[in-house]
């Protein structure tokens, strides 16, 4: 009786009101924001007007570097009067948006650009690491119930979809009137080279929107700070025996559902940073949609904000993995049909269907680690504090492999020939940018989906797990309280 009273106090407790999960929510979209920026414009940026195109694939390893390393000093981090993650998240916030602000900027020399950039997106991509690994880690700090967590997740992948709506949004309307040729024909503009001799129009709206960016990132971040609660681990056992740090990161690499989802969605994820961050070259030099592609891109976005739901009840009605099949295959056959057909209809059929993939694509595997870090829990009491290994490694993986893709296809690009300011691109280039839309992502998605097939934790396994946990969390409470009175 006692402990079930003691289970149905301790559920009702980690309840999240709607206003804690929005302002979680709100704390992530920022970050997309900013990513959608870099995502969709910043490889043509570098291409055609920093003339800097290796700075991506360089930063993005970088930043892959830095995640496990936060992720140890996190694991090292003493809880304070505001939490454990949350001082990392305030803290490295304002120097984040210097930097971005500063990734956009043209210096007035030539010579050291390269240098510059390099620079500055690499200070970035460490930066943005010190507040991603925290804040995606904070799920497992808001409540022990897993149907709070799995509704905070969807609230913030609804947000962090409209985070990166606004970003490309903002950085596409601000930023594409600057993009004209005075001398190229209307139909072959290219949406990267500059529209005037000294370039001055466009470097200013870059830094604009940079402007903007850096405001959001600063107001969503105050936000999140007062609005959301994070709470001590509430399964660890009050006693002094603890895994270290290196021990903890042995069992999390042999933990063979971790492993799985990691490598289903670290092939998933290249497909999509293949088509995203090769989508308006693709549109601007192969489809000849060069006037519509942000609108196109507005669209797709606008088709993931509201498919989120839609998922969000698909995985609660028939779990988690038949969402991740269903959502994700959806998006293959669509990209090979704007490869083949690239007109306009088309180009938006295929905005709104594949608006549902990237939906999935973002809420699964975020909705899904919690339960892979419940699984380890149960098999590793004694692992105190080290979800955040987790996370940044999982976050390592899949960014690491993202810069690799971005590095390649930059060299692909390059070695086809990309004639960088030009108005019409060599046809080389043009095969080039259908097959990274087209048969390279679907390829990565395919083999991603086959390693899905062996992740283990079913929704019984789920259930099985969440019963487990909260059987522990109640022993443990009981404990405390025969401990007082001893």
């Amino acid at each position: 009786m006692l402990l079930t009273n003691t289970g149905s106090l301790q559920s009702s407790c980690q309840k999240l009101s709607l206003c804690s999960k929005l302002c979680f929510a709100i704390g992530g979209a920022p970050k997309e924001v900013a990513s959608s920026a870099t995502a969709f414009f910043l490889q043509i940026y570098l291409l055609d007007v920093a003339q800097a195109s290796m700075v991506l694939f360089i930063g993005k390893a970088w930043g892959a570097v830095t995640d496990p390393i936060v992720g140890f000093f996190i694991t090292k981090s003493r809880w304070t009067k505001i939490g454990r993650l949350m001082p990392w998240m305030l803290g490295c916030t304002p120097f984040l948006v210097v930097s971005y602000f500063y990734l956009w900027f043209v210096p007035p020399f030539s010579s050291g650009r390269f240098v510059w950039y390099l620079g500055f997106y690499c200070l970035y991509q460490t930066l943005i690491t010190c507040f991603h690994v925290p804040y995606s880690a904070l799920t497992m700090f808001l409540s022990t119930d897993q149907k709070e967590r799995d509704s905070a997740t969807a609230y913030r992948m609804t947000m962090e979809v409209l985070g990166t709506l606004v970003g490309a949004a903002i950085q596409g309307q601000i930023v594409a009137s600057a993009h004209t040729l005075k001398h190229c024909p209307t139909h072959n503009t290219s949406a990267g080279y500059l529209g005037n001799s000294s370039g001055a129009e466009i470097k200013e709206v870059y830094m604009i929107a940079a402007g903007v960016i850096g405001g959001v990132f600063l107001i969503c971040t105050v936000v999140m700070f007062l609005g959301v609660k994070e709470r001590d681990d509430p399964y660890a056992p009050k006693t002094e025996k603890q895994i270290p740090f290196h021990q903890a990161f042995i069992l999390v690499m042999r933990h063979g559902p971790y492993l799985t989802l990691t490598a289903a969605f670290l092939f998933i994820t290249v497909a999509i940073q293949l088509i995203q961050s090769n989508f308006v070259l693709f549109c601007t030099y192969a489809a000849d949609l060069s006037e519509h592609f942000q609108n196109i891109v507005l669209t797709i976005l606008v088709s993931a904000v509201i498919s989120i739901p839609l998922w969000q009840w698909f995985l609660q009605r028939f779990g988690k993995k038949t969402a991740a099949f269903c959502g994700i295959t959806w998006i293959m056959p669509f990209t090979m049909m704007l490869v083949f057909i690239p007109n306009v209809v088309v180009a938006y059929v295929v905005a709104v269907s594949s608006g549902l993939s990237v939906a999935a694509s973002l809420l699964l595997p975020w909705s899904m680690l919690p339960d892979v870090v419940d699984d380890f829990r149960l098999a590793n009491p004694f692992s105190k504090g080290h979800e955040a290994i987790f996370y940044s490694f999982y976050v390592f993986f899949t960014k690491f492999a993202a810069g690799i893709s971005l590095g390649v296809s930059n060299l692909c690009l390059e070695f086809a020939g990309y004639d960088t300011g030009a108005c019409k691109q060599p046809a080389p280039v043009v095969y080039t940018l259908k097959l990274l839309i087209g048969a390279a992502p679907v390829a990565f998605i395919v083999t991603g989906l086959m390693i899905l097939l062996l992740y283990p934790i079913s929704e019984d396994v789920r259930l099985r797990n969440k019963l487990c946990l909260e059987e522990l969390r109640c022993v443990e409470i009981i404990n405390a309280h025969l401990r007082e009175k001893l």
